[in-house]
């Protein structure tokens, strides 16, 4: 079998296994599509990793349509990346949607990169922003940490940052002042079990932000 015969073999497979899916889908509810292309009325937007590892609809256990979904390397939320803003503006403006999710993972190759400074390339100039948290954080990890201490510490701080950056775009600012109810949450998921755990990062208007942030990053003092 040449190379190019078995790529075309494994490219069916994902036709076959989307009919299956298909199928299933409208033997549970024989509607799902008809309201699926209806509309999309998600209350939550989810801002993770482009990993593989961590798709975004399985681990909260939500439907299509239930979850509007923006990933990039290393769940970053950059002020100048319009990519990002424009989802989040329109999950904000035109959905409606009620709660915004900035979710990172234990484990993420692009925040190890950024921390140990190896170079994987074009990415190198992404997780800059990255490395800028473990600059602006050092004094969290400390002499004592193991390396994937330090690791699973930065990808919680990343997280932390990034739920910062979602408050102080202008978006949320404009929606927190015309009194949308929106909040912002910072979580971490957990390849080795599967489980989401929450950073205590819940901003749900402009003036609950700072204080957040304070009380997020005393519990790091302590094991520093």
């Amino acid at each position: 079998m040449t190379n190019k015969t078995k790529q075309i073999l494994e490219l069916e497979q994902l036709f076959e296994n989307n009919r299956k899916w298909a199928a299933s889908m409208v033997a549970h509810d024989n509607q799902f599509f008809a309201k699926l292309a209806a509309q999309q009325s998600p209350e939550y937007l989810w801002i993770g990793c482009s990993d593989s590892r961590v798709p975004a609809n399985e681990i909260v256990d939500l439907l299509p349509g239930e979850l509007f979904v923006h990933r990039n390397i290393a769940n970053v939320v950059a002020h100048s990346d319009l990519n990002c803003l424009s989802v989040l503006q329109f999950a904000i403006d035109v959905l409606h949607v009620k709660h915004v999710i900035v979710c990172g993972h234990y484990g993420c190759s692009g925040v190890h990169a950024a921390m140990t400074g190896r170079r994987v390339g074009l990415a190198d100039n992404w997780l800059r922003h990255v490395q800028d948290v473990r600059q602006k954080h050092g004094r969290y990890f400390g002499e004592t940490l193991t390396s994937k201490a330090q690791h699973d510490r930065l990808c919680e701080l990343n997280v932390i940052e990034q739920v910062a950056n979602v408050c102080r775009t202008t978006i949320l600012e404009d929606a927190w002042e015309r009194g949308q109810d929106v909040t912002v949450h910072g979580w971490v998921y957990g390849l080795k079990d599967g489980l989401l755990s929450d950073l205590n990062v819940t901003i749900d208007g402009p003036g609950a932000l700072e204080n957040k942030l304070q009380r997020a990053f005393v519990r790091y003092d302590a094991t520093a």
